[in-house]
């Protein structure tokens, strides 16, 4: 292993190549632009491809692409940037091809600005396109797991033929943390059999989304469906710290959950028990993990850097079992561990007088 000192993004970056990322097909927005930056130095060397695509529609096409040849290939965006790609995530998803799509999240909606949100997760988890799809949404915390989940998108995107998101945001992006880089075993999953390489001394394959025969388009959702209960059922990711006798537990992800850490240990130290509840996969969600905690009748509270998204799928997890209370930053504001101490606080006295 090798330790570095690195910015979120450039973690990414490296991640991609360690991964056998050989092609990048991105356009230029703050606060993701070090990706693109970084990439376009070192995979010419590689023999591979840096393309700056002449928009983010053109280079999302051009992941399309490279995928359907079996080649491990990533774009990069931002917010605003990451909306224009959204056919053709679709098309990659419907057409089973694999890829890496990485978002910066910035401020939003409309143009907004480059502080750190966390407002696209609805975009993310819901598909973002057309139709009935999915895709793995990974919601890193620290440098270390921008390198370690982009590593393990290329791999999961392969292996079930996905379309594959790592959903961060500015904050994650350019701060600075030790980095330790390793590389991965690279597996093929039999791409082989799909892959189009050229028809010479072979059967012609197609690799398609359109469907018009009388019931192929209906049997090839549910097919997707399965595969998409598949990946709930085996790729769900999520971190627990859930103390013995816990009185509340905080929900949140990337950004959020790194400073509510911070507010949670420093309510312990004070004789508390608030437990952290932090999911690394926000597609799949941990349901199952939070419908444990929310039986047991411990309180939740949601923190988000938007104004209530993933919220939704916490109260749908608990399905009444826990209340489930929100505390929420929009873009402009970016909490400190003493605002998220301080609703913590009033959400556990609230409910001791409430006894």
């Amino acid at each position: 292993m090798k330790k570095t000192f690195e910015k979120g993004n450039i973690a990414i970056a490296k991640a991609a190549v360690a991964a056998g990322c050989h092609y990048y097909f991105g356009y230029p927005i703050t606060p993701q632009s070090d990706i693109p930056e970084y990439l376009s130095g070192v995979l010419p060397g590689l023999g591979g491809q840096f393309v700056q695509a002449e928009s983010e529609i053109a280079s999302i096409n051009m992941l399309l692409g490279a995928g359907a040849t079996g080649k491990r290939a990533m774009t990069s965006s931002s917010s605003p940037g990451i909306s224009l790609k959204q056919e053709g995530i679709s098309y990659m998803a419907g057409s089973e091809i694999p890829g890496v799509i990485v978002n910066i999240q910035r401020s939003g909606p409309g143009l907004g600005g480059i502080a750190p949100s966390q407002g696209d997760y609805f975009q993310a988890t819901r598909g973002g396109g057309h139709g009935d799809y999915r895709t793995l949404v990974f919601a890193p915390a620290t440098v270390q797991e921008m390198y370690d989940l982009t590593v393990l998108a290329f791999d999961l995107s392969d292996k079930y033929r996905i379309p594959a998101m790592i959903l961060a945001d500015a904050m994650l992006g350019m701060m600075k943390e030790p980095l330790e880089e390793w590389r991965p075993e690279i597996k093929d999953y039999g791409k082989e059999a799909w892959v189009l390489t050229g028809a010479k001394g072979r059967e012609r394959r197609k690799i398609k989304s359109l469907y018009l025969g009388d019931g192929e388009l209906a049997e090839h959702n549910w097919r997707l469906a399965e595969k998409h209960a598949e990946i709930e059922k085996n790729e769900t990711r999520v971190h627990l710290e859930i103390p013995e006798g816990c009185e509340l537990s905080v929900v949140a992800f990337g950004s959020a959950a790194r400073i509510a850490k911070s507010a949670v240990d420093r309510a312990n130290e004070e004789g508390r028990k608030v437990g952290l509840i932090r999911p690394i996969t926000v597609w799949p969600f941990p349901k199952q993990a939070i419908r444990t905690v929310a039986e047991k009748g411990i309180p939740l509270l949601t923190v988000e850097l938007n104004v209530g998204q993933m919220v939704e799928d916490v109260m749908l997890a608990t399905n009444g079992k826990s209340e489930v209370s929100f505390c929420g930053y929009p873009p402009g504001f970016l909490p400190s561990p003493d605002d998220i101490y301080e609703k913590l606080m009033a959400e556990l006295s609230a409910k001791e007088a409430g006894k």
